[in-house]
């Protein structure tokens, strides 16, 4: 709850293992706030979550030990250099030094960034800050990845290589959670996906079943606002000045 506001409520979802499962609603439908819960950066009011079999509260480090999070927000001290900040989080995960070292070579090289390796992140545009978080989740190797919108800002040749490893790395036993305002993006890439709308659970399942040949645009946009989906004029009350330039300024 947030000043007496419910923000989620009984949204209850099992991830399955090597699942890459989709989030999706419109803004402040609860995405943010449920994968904070689940991850344990906000606890919850009522409920509990479990990553890999351990209690995100009553075993705190075997549960976030096994999750790489790329939250709504910074993962790292932007004042230092790149490959610096990315090596810190790898100490930080339990990694050697020269073996936080070299994955941090290699996750800059893959995202393309390398070349500000050794500049502050703080000088980072949002689509390298965006790319550097996501390889700061990925450094230890985790069982899980949690994923906040892991695309925004992210250039579309970037995007490619991005979505690439996240297929390869549930390929191999990894299991991604990921929200996302781009339904093309889950609809291409998630097996599975869950629609909130205003806290609640509308609907969950595989991917294919949930969108029963539509789109999940459309069921998105029913849920949220069925005078658009049935085609009514949805233009703002108020702003009948806005023609195109055509009429009295």
């Amino acid at each position: 709850m947030y000043d007496g506001q419910v923000a989620v409520s009984g949204v209850s979802l099992v991830i399955p293992r090597g699942s890459l499962y989709g989030l999706v609603g419109a803004n402040g439908a609860g995405k943010t706030t449920w994968l904070s819960m689940a991850t344990g950066l906000l606890r919850p009011s009522h409920g509990s979550a479990f990553l890999d079999g351990h209690d995100v509260w009553a075993d705190p480090v075997a549960a976030r030990g096994r999750v790489g999070l790329l939250p709504d927000g910074p993962t790292m001290s932007e004042a230092l250099p790149g490959h610096v900040a990315l090596r810190h989080v790898g100490v930080l995960q339990g990694l050697a030094t020269d073996v936080a070292d070299a994955r941090a070579a290699d996750l800059m090289a893959v995202f393309d960034i390398a070349g500000s390796a050794d500049k502050p992140v703080s000088s980072y545009s949002a689509g390298m800050k965006k790319k550097i978080g996501l390889a700061a989740a990925l450094i230890h190797s985790p069982r899980l990845l949690v994923l906040d919108e892991p695309l925004e800002a992210v250039d579309p040749v970037s995007a490619v290589t991005i979505r690439e490893i996240l297929q390869r790395f549930t390929a191999t036993g990894g299991t991604v959670v990921l929200s996302s305002h781009s339904m093309t993006l889950i609809e291409q890439i998630c097996t599975h996906v869950a629609i909130l709308d205003k806290g609640r659970l509308v609907t969950a399942g595989e991917t294919a079943a949930v969108r029963a040949g539509t789109s999940l645009e459309s069921i998105l946009v029913d849920t949220v606002n069925k005078s658009a989906a049935d085609g009514a004029d949805t233009a703002a009350p108020g702003l009948d000045w806005l023609d195109g330039g055509n009429g009295a300024r």
